[in-house]
């Protein structure tokens, strides 16, 4: 139980500060806000009493720490406020684009998945072949390809010369193909070559001839004891990708047009529409530090040895 309060309590330290750096970058960006605010609300040329109207509905002509207070206390309790532009709640516009959202960031993660672990456990059985050599260099130039430019390439070869995909929007299965690839081959490029090694270093462990030595078969031995050995490196990267998803699916939406987080943070950024800018940061932080946590509970499930280090 001590161990799970230090877990969290990193987590609540992390989200305040997240809290406070991104309230305090979007209060000091240049430009006034509530002029943004007020040609978003009205689309047409408005005066200097709207403009004043719409900064104290906004409470920018409020000091720093009383505006923070107004935003963050209703924030504790699961409030995200209203907009600045509609007057509209928040959360159901952000669930609506949240559940638009998640099923690009499985299928990333799931063709990730898919493509990586028979990649990496072909490459370990023989290494330094061909087949290993070129995992390598596959997972390689996947790390160094951005994934922008691959959304790019994806488009030109499926949707423009081929014609066999759509490009953008949304509304099919058809339509997550090219999207989801995009995400799943940078999922994959990680985790091959991060499995890879996992499985080459737990495979020369030196206790593995004592148990072929003792009878345990080779079935046995990758399960039980190989597989294990590898899984904290492994859940360390997975984690990072689970979090990283949906940052990254955010860009990807973008490129493919697609609704979901993505148009919902670049709508509010071109209003400036705080409240909504500030819901999007605190809801990529929260899943940040939940699937930390996650990871660091399993890393003792894995291995009750970092427990007992910890303790």
């Amino acid at each position: 139980m001590k161990q799970i309060a230090e877990l969290l309590l990193r987590a609540a330290v992390v989200l305040s500060g997240t809290a406070i750096v991104t309230f305090t970058l979007l209060w000091h960006a240049p430009g006034d806000p509530a002029l943004t605010i007020a040609v978003a609300r009205y689309d047409s040329v408005v005066s200097a009493d709207i403009v004043d109207q719409i900064r104290a509905e906004a409470g920018l002509d409020a000091g720093f720490w009383t505006a923070f207070t107004h935003w963050v206390a209703p924030l504790l309790s699961g409030d995200l406020g209203n907009s600045s532009v509609s007057g509209r709640p928040i959360w159901p516009e952000l669930r609506t684009a949240i559940l638009l959202t998640l099923p690009l960031a499985f299928i990333g993660l799931g063709i990730g998945l898919a493509v990586s672990i028979p990649l990496a456990a072909l490459a370990v059985r023989h290494p330094g072949g061909w087949v290993d050599r070129g995992a390598v260099a596959l997972a390689s130039l996947g790390a160094a390809m951005p994934a922008y430019w691959l959304a790019l390439l994806l488009i030109l070869c499926f949707a423009v010369k081929l014609l066999w995909l759509p490009a953008t929007g949304a509304g099919t299965a058809r339509h997550l193909i090219l999207p989801g690839l995009t995400l799943g081959l940078g999922v994959a490029a990680s985790l091959t070559r991060i499995l890879r090694s996992a499985l080459l270093e737990a495979r020369d462990a030196p206790f593995l001839p004592a148990l072929a030595r003792r009878g345990v078969g080779p079935r046995e031995r990758a399960l039980s004891h190989v597989a294990p050995h590898a899984a904290i490196p492994v859940l360390t990267v997975l984690g990072l990708e689970l979090a990283f998803l949906l940052e990254g699916a955010v860009m990807i939406e973008v490129i493919f047009a697609r609704p979901g987080l993505g148009g919902f943070l670049i709508h509010a950024i071109q209003a400036r529409d705080f409240p909504k800018v500030q819901a999007v940061v605190m809801l990529t932080a929260l899943v940040f530090v939940a699937v930390n946590l996650a990871t660091d509970l399993l890393y003792r499930l894995v291995d009750p040895r970092i427990g007992a280090r910890d303790a």
